[in-house]
């Protein structure tokens, strides 16, 4: 209703600001911070009893804490200009929602998140975690930062803003990826040990988690650093290459990542009852592949014909309907069909397993697993002549 002007001089409250990212109207957004705020408490609230422990976890929960606050604190950037602010001033607190909330501290939390869960199911030491968040920590607070010049390369900054922003921004990705590679190499030592039953339970949350290190390495690592360079920019800035980083970065990291969680909290809620295996594994494979597909077979064969294009005859050129409407760029915008086809698939099916949870049936037919057995025999009593 805003963008048709019907909301008069309170489009800015209840529309929608205008501001790619930070579109949302003021009075939604300030209900998104409240909202985010009542998340923070929530986190508080969990992980309070196990702060007041001081065990070889603190340091580690102390940084799931920290990154949580920033969250919705980062957030707030996003309210510090208002409807009749100049545009360079909401273009300065605009890209700090986008750069350092987006992909600073969301990087950090990821990095924690995985972590912590990685140690609760010993397939990762707590030394290593602690030693993988801080040094994502550090990254971000000398890299995350001074990475935000990759936003400022054409704004009449210094050569030096060029090079440290290119560098910098490319070392985000590095310790999320270190975390699964380690938590995989412990998953692959561990088959056929007496751990193996434990780790099979969480099977495919673990995998949607190692699934988020991987896209983490090649969306926000390859396909990021791919445009991220100066001289990539200059061509390439707002043609299809930057979708492919967006759909590989944003679903592929936080996406796999709320979907692992979920599951992990699925499983956790209901450890007697063992998990149909096909469902989870037609939906996991689906999911990715479908990404993979639509990203391999449209937008990164479209991308680079577009920086072809934009390298030759101009930016101008690349997005004209003259080029992006010739047979073989449209047939290519088409082929998206299939990844996108195969992702929603794969989407359907994880809803209808999650619904099977509520209604019974995606468990199979025997009623404890081995881990389920194992807790009650723990727990019958010791007789005098046993």
């Amino acid at each position: 209703m805003g963008i048709e002007q019907k909301l008069g001089n309170l489009w800015f409250w209840f529309g929608s600001q205008g501001y790619e990212y930070v579109d949302l109207g003021r009075v939604w957004q300030i209900l998104l911070f409240g909202g985010l705020l009542f998340w923070l408490w929530l986190m508080w609230r969990g992980l309070k009893p196990a702060l007041a422990k001081k065990d070889e976890n603190y340091s580690l929960l102390m940084l799931f804490l920290v990154s949580s606050t920033a969250i919705p604190v980062f957030y707030a950037a996003g309210l510090m200009y208002g409807q009749r602010s100049p545009l360079i001033t909401a273009e300065y607190w605009r890209w700090w929602v986008v750069h350092l909330w987006v992909e600073g501290f969301f990087e950090v939390f990821a990095t924690v998140v995985i972590a912590f869960l990685f140690t609760r199911l010993k397939l990762l030491s707590v030394p290593s975690a602690t030693r993988a968040v801080l040094f994502s920590t550090v990254v971000f607070l000398s890299g995350g930062i001074i990475g935000t010049f990759h936003h400022l390369y054409f704004t009449g900054a210094p050569s030096a803003v060029l090079a440290l922003g290119s560098v910098f921004s490319a070392l985000e990705v590095v310790p999320l990826v270190l975390v699964g590679f380690e938590a995989w190499e412990n998953i692959r030592l561990s088959r056929g040990t007496p751990d193996s039953a434990w780790i099979s339970a969480y099977k495919w949350p673990i995998y949607f988690f190692v699934a988020v290190a991987f896209w983490n390495f090649v969306g926000a690592g390859l396909f990021g650093f791919m445009i991220n360079p100066p001289i990539a920019l200059y061509y390439v800035q707002g043609l299809n290459l930057t979708p492919v980083h967006g759909h590989t970065a944003l679903f592929g990291v936080y996406g796999m990542l709320g979907l692992g969680l979920m599951l992990f909290c699925l499983r956790a809620l209901r450890p007697g009852r063992q998990w149909k295996e096909r469902p989870l594994a037609t939906a996991f494979w689906s999911i990715n592949l479908g990404l993979a597909a639509m990203v391999l077979l449209s937008m990164l064969p479209v991308g680079l014909m577009q920086a072809w294009a934009s390298v030759e005859f101009g930016t101008w050129y690349a997005r004209s309907a003259e080029f992006l409407q010739t047979p073989l760029l449209t047939r290519l915008r088409w082929m998206r069909m299939f990844g996108d086809s195969l992702f929603a698939f794969g989407a359907l099916v994880l809803g209808w397993f999650v619904l099977g949870l509520v209604t019974g049936h995606s468990f199979e037919q025997q009623q404890a697993t081995r881990e389920a057995e194992l807790a009650r025999h723990e727990l019958e009593p010791v007789h005098s002549g046993d």
